[in-house]
């Protein structure tokens, strides 16, 4: 039942937003989880981190980045007033890069200590599409092969898809590439197909379950 997922959602999420291990093991000066979506969300997003702007929101992809992935999001047919489960590999800022560079990449210890939140998401969400939104999504969900050789395709991982897209930060020179911003566009053309694809299977539910 929808309450019943709604309940085991708003645990699960509070324990995430409770979560300190990272703190504890000197790897940040403090903790703020951030993430967010509702029980009856199919789709879900999974980001590197979040920035130093939903800090302030407390809302995932708030932040420039954020409002580039809308505008993807729209292109694909994802209406911006529902997004999808929005979440990350790990749940707090993890401060800007020493070189000043955009933020700093996750270490894979605080990966690992943010890992089970994550299983424990896509268990619970069972997500049939899921967007990987950036390198560490990507290589943590698909394996780590260069942006070129995965953008503009999906695979199907259980009950679910896969379809991973280049991080929608300006810190990124990816999408210079015309060959890439082409690649883009295929993984919107594809995301916008899976989508249509839950509309259309929810819809025939709906009618079945009506005669």
């Amino acid at each position: 039942m929808v309450a019943d997922r709604e309940r085991a959602l708003a645990r699960l999420h509070s324990q995430i937003r409770a979560c300190t291990k990272c703190v504890a093991a000197g790897y940040l000066p403090s903790a703020l989880p951030i993430v967010a979506g509702k029980a009856i969300d199919r789709v879900m997003i999974i980001g590197q981190a979040p920035g130093a702007v939903e800090l302030t929101t407390g809302l995932p992809f708030s932040g420039r980045a954020g409002a580039e992935l809308r505008r993807w999001l729209a292109e694909a047919g994802i209406d911006g007033s529902h997004l999808p489960y929005r979440t990350s590999i790990t749940k707090c800022f993890p401060g800007k890069a020493a070189s000043g560079a955009g933020d700093r990449r996750p270490s894979p210890p605080e990966i690992a200590l943010c890992a089970p939140w994550v299983e424990a998401e896509l268990a619970l969400m069972r997500p049939r599409v899921v967007l990987l939104v950036g390198t560490l999504a990507i290589d943590r969900f698909w394996g780590r092969v260069p942006l070129s050789e995965v953008v503009g395709r999906s695979r199907t991982d259980g009950d679910r898809v896969l379809i991973p897209l280049p991080h929608p930060s300006g810190a990124s020179r990816w999408l210079n590439a015309p060959a890439n911003r082409r690649k883009l566009r295929q993984a919107l053309v594809i995301v916008r197909r899976k989508v249509r694809g839950l509309d259309n299977a929810a819809s025939a539910a709906r009618m079945r379950s009506s005669t």
